[in-house]
């Protein structure tokens, strides 16, 4: 279980059929990534819904990322994450997203369909709803953007991408993206960009949790987000 009334980005979630202020979308997108980290809150043991699978032998937090059971193209089982070791057997998201209403969704992340999978005592009924909002307005079908053969970049502009970049990530990640170094191999945005695309585009447009970076608040297309991946996979991997 989480922390009880964590706090984020003032803002209201969503009604049916509006979408959120760019701000709020950003943040919706972080909380998929990591609400914890997000919000800055806690979580204790595994995720109810892990024990369902024996193939992902990661614990703790990581557990309760919307995105170790979903995946960085939310495709789940179906998708990226359909075999190696983030294999969970766990859906895909996109799917009901598109044939289910905002109050369905709001439903199911209350725990409707599995009373594991109730997150309203962690997030709060808002934050609940801000996942929702990026469920419904912020989720993007990666398939037309991403070779999942080769992880190379579909139809990207690099010359548009390299401006992008050059413009809004290089003064904290450098010219050429080793600047910043993350994780116990030290990836650098070359490293993401090659191995995980659809991370990469994901942290594009929402950026990392407990950050202020990210392409959607600033008005960003998905086009874009794969304009900046086009280039960033022509950078140094180490």
């Amino acid at each position: 279980a989480g922390t009880e009334g964590p706090s984020g980005p003032a803002g209201t979630a969503a009604v049916a059929g509006k979408a959120p202020t760019a701000d709020i979308l950003a943040h919706s997108g972080r909380l998929y990534d990591s609400w914890a980290t997000e919000l800055k809150a806690t979580t204790t043991g595994n995720h109810p819904l892990w024990a369902l699978q024996k193939t992902n032998t990661r614990t703790g937090g990581t557990t309760w990322r919307c995105k170790e059971c979903h995946g960085w193209d939310y495709k789940g089982k179906g998708g990226a994450y359909g075999e190696g070791s983030r294999y969970t057997g766990f859906p895909s998201v996109i799917n009901a997203a598109a044939s289910l209403s905002r109050d369905q969704l709001v439903a199911i992340m209350k725990g409707s369909n599995d009373y594991r999978h109730d997150f309203s005592k962690p997030l709060g009924d808002l934050h609940v709803g801000h996942i929702v909002d990026f469920l419904k307005f912020g989720m993007v079908n990666l398939t037309p953007h991403v070779d999942y053969a080769t992880k190379k970049s579909v139809g990207a502009n690099v010359a548009e991408g390299k401006r992008l970049y050059d413009g809004n990530c290089a003064a904290c990640h450098g010219a050429d993206g080793r600047t910043m170094k993350w994780g116990a191999e030290q990836e650098v945005v070359g490293t993401v960009a090659v191995d995980n695309p659809w991370e990469f585009v994901h942290k594009v447009r929402f950026g990392h949790p407990g950050s202020a970076m990210g392409g959607v608040g600033i008005g960003w297309t998905i086009q874009q987000a794969v304009d900046v991946l086009g280039y960033a996979q022509t950078l140094p991997v180490k």
